[in-house]
């Protein structure tokens, strides 16, 4: 094991909530700063450290995936851009939600539950009660708080912590990090579904040693390494023709050069390059070294996730979007709606490319109902466009005019509702994620 990943498993295994520096890590491990320097970076990019402004490098638990609608204390310094008063070795802590403290303490008391934040101004009372109750305090204002809050806060490992904007602003940029995680949470990288437990092949292996490979795991497709454990190929049953003698070498027989991908590349990256290049598995490597394997299936198990979960964080599409209705046609779809002043451009009538985004998501929507498939979108072409006034009702309509095995068309027409003037006119082709 080299350096880099003694240090790595020495900050795993440390304290959730430990504070570390380059110069302790450089102290402990009898390393130099340098090495000390990259694995703290790399640490921070697994996601189990986090740097606090005025406060230094702290162990943190990784957050799951899963789970990145929450925040933890730490977080809500950086985006408050606050002060830590008290209570600075509990900041790894996860929030549940936060509570604005604008009432008087009697009332308080029903909304005040462990795990929650309290937005408070300069009202010790408040802030008393709070960590009395297992809730964090963020005061606003750019107050402080008195020498006994503090040591409150230490004994009940509870954060306080003071930022300058005021209470209402505070609350807001919250708010827009929570939806911005809820966004995030359906980007979902390959690290979160990978098969890291991989069987592989060697350069050095035979056919025959390989075929037994096959017998015992069930497997038909294998990475493989050569003598420095670098992928350098894959291979399937189907490279191995039947003819084949078992004294033949695998490195004779697999993909060279295959494609791979990293621990932090989208799946939504992964099920194009699949598509695209007829991939069944693609391995994932890290410095050239295998980490994990990622398959077709794996991928479109991860999109049927994304689909199911619920959107609470508004995307462009959906701020698009949100004014139309639809109705299902015998040829496609026929989606309604208004232009509205977030579409317009800035000469004052509705953007080319908010348009152009209404067709392309309206034709991709009317091909994945009709396949109830994972569509990915192979080209889209714009052939007209004419600018649209405020506040005009537009109808949408699509016509499915070809569906093959693996690709699909759609032609996507955009009128006004009164008129029934062409405004708009494009073609998306789609090909089908398939098992």
């Amino acid at each position: 094991m080299s350096k880099h990943e003694d240090i790595i498993k020495y900050i795993k295994n440390l304290r959730v909530g430990t504070k570390i520096s380059v110069r302790f890590i450089a102290s402990e491990l009898n390393v130099s700063d340098g090495t000390a320097y990259r694995a703290i970076k790399d640490a921070e990019a697994l996601g189990i450290v986090t740097t606090i402004p005025r406060v230094g490098t702290v162990r943190i638990e990784k957050m799951e995936k899963r789970n990145i609608e929450s925040l933890n204390y730490a977080e809500v310094v950086n985006i408050v851009e606050g002060t830590v008063l008290g209570g600075k070795d509990y900041l790894y802590k996860t929030l549940n939600k936060f509570v604005i403290g604008a009432m008087t303490t009697d009332m308080m008391k029903k909304y005040i539950t462990p795990g929650n934040l309290l937005i408070v101004g300069n009202r010790e009372d408040a802030q008393r009660l709070a960590l009395e109750n297992g809730c964090a305090v963020l005061i606003t204002g750019g107050f402080g708080c008195s020498g006994e809050i503090k040591a409150l806060a230490d004994k009940n490992e509870l954060p306080i912590i003071s930022c300058s904007y005021d209470t209402f602003t505070t609350a807001s940029m919250i708010n827009k990090a929570i939806s911005e995680n809820l966004i995030k949470k359906d980007i979902i990288l390959v690290e979160d579904i990978m098969k890291t437990d991989v069987v592989y092949a060697k350069t050095s292996y035979t056919i025959g040693y390989l075929k037994e490979m096959i017998k015992i795991t069930k497997h038909a497709r294998f990475p493989v390494l050569d003598r420095y454990d670098r992928v350098v190929g894959v291979i399937t049953i189907k490279d191995i023709e039947p003819n084949v003698q078992d004294n033949e070498m695998v490195i004779n027989f697999m993909t060279s050069n295959p494609v791979v991908v990293t621990p932090k590349t989208s799946v939504a990256y992964v099920a194009h390059i699949m598509v695209w290049e007829g991939i069944e598995l693609i391995p994932v490597v890290e410095d050239k070294k295998l980490v994990g394997v990622i398959s077709r299936e794996d991928v479109i198990m991860a999109l049927q996730y994304i689909n199911k979960q619920p959107q609470v964080g508004e995307t462009i599409e959906d701020l698009v979007l949100k004014n139309f209705t639809y109705t299902n046609t015998d040829k496609g779809m026929k989606f309604t709606g208004r232009i509205v002043p977030e579409m317009l451009s800035s000469i004052g009538t509705a953007s080319w490319s908010v348009l152009s985004l209404i067709m392309s998501t309206i034709g991709t929507l009317a091909l994945t109902q009709k396949n109830h498939l994972n569509i990915i979108v192979d080209s889209f072409t714009v052939y007209y466009v004419k600018p649209v006034q405020i506040d005009s009702v537009i109808n949408v309509n699509t016509q499915i005019i070809e569906t093959g095995r693996n690709i699909s068309k759609v032609e996507i027409e955009m009128t006004l509702d009164k008129s029934r003037e062409l405004v708009g006119k494009a073609l998306l082709s789609a090909k089908a994620l398939k098992k």
